[in-house]
């Protein structure tokens, strides 16, 4: 009596590596494959198509896409506006969030499958590798992990002999720039990336300027979610990243370059487009300062940093995430309004917001100009009170003076 076959969920992306991993643990390990394409709002209904009839050449006995793009977005994106998140104060954790997503509904399909395996087509070598295997460990247990590209140390020549020598042609040629494409920004690798004393050509970008001049750009945000695009209403919040991506892309915003630590503990390089996170983000900042209490945005901004660094390090799992995404929820009630931004070929800036929650406007006073909430002595007063620690240090110290 023939033995059941293995099942296996691989996270399928159709390109190089897992390719080679669906027709490898078909031909040569007997497995049952199936192919999962979890996408959190890169792939189009092109590429879509394409993996389905991919996957089923190479040898997998099922296809299916998960589509997580909302809940990508009510469970990440929604937090990383809230906390104006960008690692380092420049990247907008573009792949690193979505991997956690994709890593979420692969082992929530492998479960639901009685997988006895998942596959992923990372190396040993960059970060992706450490977000599916941790969140495999914690979602899907009792699950192996199987990573051919980084156990079997292939090249990309070896991959692409074995695929070919047994049927499937595909143009896998090693391009200059890898990219990896997403709703929440463009990330380039290769070609001068690897060298640091050189940045992008314009050819190196998918997304360039057509548009000259300048045009303002309205985006209306209620408790901190983005709600219309000039004056147009959006119910999907998708639909509204998108509309802002289409309108700043076309000036070639949003591009730069992002150098940190890596999760294994070397330093990466790579460069983006990423036009609607950074429009969404600086107006988004630039509202909260109107509408926000000083302390307000400095607790916010202390936790959010960890949101982010959290994210990219693979930990969204951590308990701790949900902890703070509550605190950001409740700090975005008074972000309410529309901020204004002004467009140009590659930047823009802040112009000015209405809100009927602007701190700005108050019957106190209007700064640089006249008080209306205290006298001239009471100011005088609060000057001095304010005064006391520094008259008392210096009343003992005086000869720190002499070297200010």
């Amino acid at each position: 009596m023939e033995a059941k076959k293995k099942k296996v969920v691989v996270a399928f992306s159709g390109g190089l590596d897992t390719s080679f991993t669906v027709m490898y643990l078909t031909r040569e390990k007997g497995y049952e494959v199936y192919a999962a394409c979890a996408n959190t709002g890169g792939f189009s209904a092109g590429q879509l198509k394409a993996n389905e009839e991919n996957a089923y050449k190479l040898g997998a006995v099922k296809y299916v896409t998960l589509d997580v793009t909302q809940e990508y977005y009510e469970k990440s994106l929604k937090y990383m506006v809230y906390g104006n998140v960008l690692r380092n104060g420049t990247y907008p954790i573009s792949v690193s969030s979505e991997r956690i997503f994709q890593a979420l509904a692969i082992a929530r399909y492998a479960n639901e499958i009685g997988a006895d395996a998942i596959a992923h087509g990372s190396t040993g070598a960059g970060n992706d590798q450490v977000r599916f295997d941790m969140t495999f460990l914690v979602m899907a247990p009792s699950v192996e992990i199987i990573t051919l590209t980084r156990d079997m140390a292939l090249s990309r020549q070896e991959e692409i002999s074995y695929l070919n020598k047994h049927g499937f042609a595909a143009d896998f040629a090693k391009l200059k720039y890898s990219y990896n494409v997403g709703i929440w920004g463009t990330s380039i690798c290769g070609g001068e990336i690897l060298d640091s004393a050189q940045g992008l050509p314009e050819s190196a970008y998918l997304k360039h300027c057509t548009k000259k001049g300048s045009e303002q750009l309205r985006l209306t945000f209620e408790k901190g979610e983005l709600k219309a695009v000039n004056g147009e209403r959006f119910g999907d919040p998708i639909k509204a990243i998108q509309k802002v991506e289409e309108i700043g892309a076309a000036y070639g915003i949003g591009r730069d370059m992002h150098v940190g630590d890596t999760i294994i503990g070397i330093k990466g390089r790579v460069g983006f487009e990423a036009a609607a996170p950074m429009l969404i983000i600086g107006a988004h900042r630039f509202l909260e300062k109107y509408t926000l209490s000083k302390w307000q945005q400095y607790w916010k901004d202390q936790v959010a940093n960890w949101y982010g660094m959290f994210l990219h390090e693979s930990q969204y799992l951590e308990p701790v995430m949900r902890d703070i995404e509550a605190m950001l929820t409740e700090s975005q009630r008074n972000v309410n309004g529309t901020a204004i931004l002004e467009l140009r070929p590659l930047g823009f800036h802040t112009v000015g917001v209405e809100s009927q929650d602007d701190l700005v406007e108050n019957k106190f006073g209007e700064y640089g100009e006249m008080q209306k909430g205290w006298t001239a002595e009471d100011a005088k007063g609060f000057i001095k009170v304010s005064s006391t620690p520094l008259r008392a240090y210096y009343a003992t110290h005086k000869n720190e003076l002499n070297n200010i």
